[in-house]
């Protein structure tokens, strides 16, 4: 029982960091962040999915730039609803290999000691730690544990918000491109399951517009703002 909650909350964690860090913060500069609560979650990443900041927020931006059209990195327009679905991680991966777009589209992501020295180039050293720890502490149980943390950013994240996202769900807008929301209740993926929504306002800090629609990352962005740890700039 402890091993799922543990499970739970740590993969929770790291949805929250995607999205609040890297997707509203970093990518669309829709808030700022507390220096502490900023570099958490860039450690958390680092240690959870080896993901580099300047990459993700690269990619990210492409997307937005080409959405649905030839060179968009993750669009089933281009690539077919399954393999985005099943490979959108191969899919990002394949993307980080073109460096000059990384670093046309990845200005302005942190580029201090650590990140040049730790994060970037020892960016699978993360979840490697974390499978030791993991093991160490819960045997058998540790590597499950482990396995499922993996898979969660790959098929949530890069599978689901970028294939489900652009083919199935309802539209708010009528945008240019083939997003969806994909449920009104963005809970799981932390709001980003309000695709067409944030298609429509992408420097919005908040995803939901309807009074039915829940954003779970906008609920802690406005909580740490309550305790001074965050400032919105855009909704």
């Amino acid at each position: 029982m402890l091993e799922i909650i543990l499970v739970l909350v740590m993969t929770h964690i790291t949805i929250v960091s995607v999205t609040v860090y890297l997707h509203r913060c970093q990518t669309h500069l829709a808030l700022e962040l507390h220096p502490a609560v900023s570099h958490f979650m860039r450690f958390w990443l680092w240690l959870t999915t080896g993901m580099v900041t300047k990459e993700w927020v690269a990619i990210h931006r492409l997307h937005h730039q080409k959405c649905e059209d030839p060179g968009d990195p993750h669009s089933p327009q281009q690539y077919g609803f399954w393999t985005v679905l099943l490979g959108g991680a191969f899919l990002y991966a394949q993307a980080t290999n073109d460096r000059s777009m990384i670093e046309q589209y990845g200005r302005g992501t942190p580029d201090d000691w650590i990140e040049r020295n730790v994060y970037t180039p020892y960016n699978k050293w993360g979840f490697l730690l974390l499978l030791i720890v993991e093991v160490s502490l819960f045997h058998g149980w540790g590597l499950v544990m482990w396995l499922i943390q993996m898979s969660w950013i790959p098929f949530w994240a890069a599978g689901v918000v970028n294939g489900v996202g652009h083919w199935w769900g309802y539209r708010n807008t009528d945008t240019s491109d083939c997003s969806r929301n994909i449920f009104p209740w963005g809970i799981i993926i932390g709001g980003e399951e309000l695709h067409n929504n944030h298609h429509e306002r992408p420097a919005s800090a908040k995803l939901s517009h309807r009074w039915f629609e829940f954003d779970m990352g906008w609920f802690w962005i406005r909580n740490l703002e309550r305790l001074g740890l965050a400032r919105v700039k855009r909704i």
